[in-house]
């Protein structure tokens, strides 16, 4: 039987505290707010946030530091506290692309590692790491339509790479062994998961995918529950779920909804 889909409420992270998903992005990429616009986006810090989660039922978090993504800076010491803290399963990202931001993620006892920019930017360091540490790396496929075609960005979204399909037959051949796939331009956007590219990418990896980017209702989770089949292993949560447009043990019941025997 396969296992109901895993929900991962996101965690986005800059100057160390925890923020609204869309305000964080958009801090990241430049976006400028006076301080009384920032602070009323602040969900806490992480340690707060990840114990919120924990506490509404998450097995799984997702903790994104967004200024190490960006390359201004990172919030280690922030993420740190919070997953020695935390009883959940911790997934973490932004930044991570040498040995030593590497080792230094794992050191914490996280579950996973993601990597987004060194798999198309070190693809020799990629293909090393995901040979050593297998389970516990995943690629995140960050990916921008344009003109019709799906194209990878990087450094926290800010740079268009390259194509996306040849990059995915370069990562299956050298042994990636789960895949997070955003739709930039619905993270934080409230717009529904792409599930057009999701079910496409489904459809050329063996590999399990957590999708990420627009979910929007109960709905959306009720039909990612319904691609367990095809590979969609687990969901990640933001903006609907940091205001307040998703209940987190609504959603972990929503998983339960569909037959998937």
């Amino acid at each position: 039987m396969l296992k109901f889909l895993d929900i991962y409420p996101s965690i986005d992270i800059v100057s160390g505290y925890a923020m609204v998903s869309q305000t964080a992005i958009k801090i990241t990429q430049g976006k400028h707010y006076n301080k009384a616009q920032v602070d009323n986006k602040i969900l806490g810090t992480p340690v707060e946030v990840v114990n919120r989660w924990q506490n509404a039922g998450a097995k799984y978090v997702h903790m994104v530091d967004l200024d190490a993504a960006a390359g201004k800076g990172d919030n280690y010491q922030s993420i740190k506290e919070a997953v020695v803290k935390a009883n959940a399963q911790v997934q973490i990202c932004g930044g991570i692309r040498d040995d030593e931001t590497l080792s230094r993620a794992l050191n914490l006892g996280c579950q996973r590692v993601n990597i987004g920019t060194a798999a198309l930017e070190n693809v020799a360091w990629c293909e090393k790491v995901l040979m050593e540490y297998g389970d516990k790396i995943a690629i995140a496929l960050d990916v921008k339509q344009i003109e019709g075609q799906y194209y990878l960005t990087s450094r926290g979204w800010n740079i268009i790479n390259k194509m996306l399909w040849p990059v995915l037959e370069r990562l299956n051949k050298i042994g990636c062994q789960r895949y997070v796939v955003t739709d930039v331009d619905r993270g934080g956007m409230l717009s529904s998961p792409n599930f057009d590219l999701l079910q496409q990418v489904c459809n050329k990896t063996a590999s399990p995918i957590i999708a990420g980017g627009g979910v929007a209702s109960l709905d959306d989770i009720k039909k990612l529950s319904t691609m367990r089949r095809q590979g969609i292993e687990g969901v990640i949560l933001g903006q609907a779920l940091h205001i307040g447009l998703i209940n987190l043990p609504n959603a972990l019941l929503a998983t339960k909804s569909h037959d998937i025997e």
